[in-house]
């Protein structure tokens, strides 16, 4: 899955060069196009993934112990409404970090998506530690204030 990712990355590098804005630094945006391809094929991996429903105890090729419809049913699992919400919430999440500011969103997917220190994201943007801390900052409470608003409207 990693190097269909890689694959898909430089492919939309070249698909996109056109759009590229000179002046701009091409490692944070090659970073946000590795990551949304990540996250892409991860969902892509997510929903492919089948269980037969009439099978009980046996074991499907990748290992996995593939249960009977009532043991889906009765499963200490999250329900389809449960990971549904999840999805929503994930979906939500990921578009308020694409409308964010460019700077805001380069340091979100580099230290959240991208899992790198603070240290090494300031490397990548070629900025200081503290200028990556306070885009964080910024950007959480940009987050958390979208949420109260989006969200105080489904309570009531």
């Amino acid at each position: 899955m990693a190097e269909d990712v890689f694959q898909a990355t430089f492919l939309q590098l070249h698909l996109k060069a056109d759009q590229f804005e000179e002046g701009r630094k091409v490692r944070p945006w090659l970073y946000t196009i590795a990551t949304n391809q990540a996250i892409d094929a991860q969902r892509r991996n997510r929903r492919h993934k089948m269980v037969s429903l009439d099978r009980r105890g046996q074991t499907d090729s990748v290992g996995d112990d593939v249960g009977s419809l009532i043991e889906l049913l009765t499963s200490k699992e999250p329900g389809a409404t449960t990971n549904l919400e999840g999805e929503e919430r994930r979906q939500w999440i990921q578009q308020a970090v694409q409308d964010l500011p460019e700077a805001l969103r380069q340091a979100v997917l580099l230290v959240y998506y991208q899992g790198l220190k603070y240290r090494e994201a300031a490397d990548v943007l070629e900025i200081p530690v503290g200028t990556v801390k306070s885009r964080m900052h910024a950007a959480i409470l940009k987050l958390n204030e979208q949420w109260a608003q989006t969200h105080s409207a489904d309570r009531e």
